[in-house]
């Protein structure tokens, strides 16, 4: 059973916490990782591009002459792909499609690979209580100054539950992000060097998510 050091919102060690091993101490399959990383950004990705094809340009009703006698090439509209303005022959539309399925049972081991891998690399910090008073930058930033010891790392803050106060006192802090401890994600957990948030933030991660 993994056992870290608890802290103050000073920086100040006060104490250690034992943490449920089959969420933080389970057996890293990077390969894994990379295809739970891999279906999130690509479900996340959003289809912009998109070319008109000959039927959807509009105009090009009739013919733009006659089919024979002109001297000219036959043509039977102005939409088509090689005249200016008309359809585009193989340009990118809105229906391609890149999202990418993955396994609920996969997607929630991947998670505790990643929150294993934040144990093993130190890369967690586990107060014994977080909160402002107020929604003010300043203090937060002091507060992840002192807990850092002035390293300048990314740092993921995880909540228990809905606080405006720490979100709003964040927003403005470079290279941090406010995140939900029911709404954790690999990529947010990897995208952020450091891993910061309560105790309280255990329990709700085990509820939410429960076991492999």
């Amino acid at each position: 059973m993994p056992r870290v050091n608890t802290y103050n919102t000073e920086g100040k060690k006060i104490g250690t916490a034992m943490l449920p091993p089959e969420i933080f101490d389970v057996k890293i399959n990077t390969d894994l990782v990379h295809q739970a990383v891999v279906a999130q950004l690509a479900n996340s990705r959003q289809v912009i591009a998109h070319t008109k094809g000959r039927s959807e340009v509009r105009g090009g009703g009739r013919k733009p002459w006659r089919q024979k006698g002109t001297g000219r090439a036959r043509h039977g509209s102005i939409r088509s792909p090689i005249w200016r303005g008309g359809g585009v022959t193989f340009g990118p539309t809105k229906e391609r499609v890149f999202k990418k399925k993955i396994n609920k049972k996969m997607k929630r081991k991947a998670l505790f690979m990643v929150l294993t891998s934040k144990i093993k690399d130190d890369e967690l910090i586990l107060l014994d209580k977080l909160e402002l008073k107020e929604a003010k930058t300043k203090p937060m930033a002091k507060m992840i100054e002192n807990i850092l010891k002035k390293k300048q790392k990314s740092v993921l803050v995880v909540i228990s539950q809905k606080d405006e106060n720490i979100a709003r006192a964040n927003k403005n802090i470079p290279y941090t992000k406010t995140l939900r401890a029911d709404s954790l994600n690999v990529l947010d957990l990897l995208s952020f060097k450091y891993l910061l948030m309560p105790k309280e933030a255990v329990k709700v991660i085990e509820k939410t998510y429960g076991t492999i």
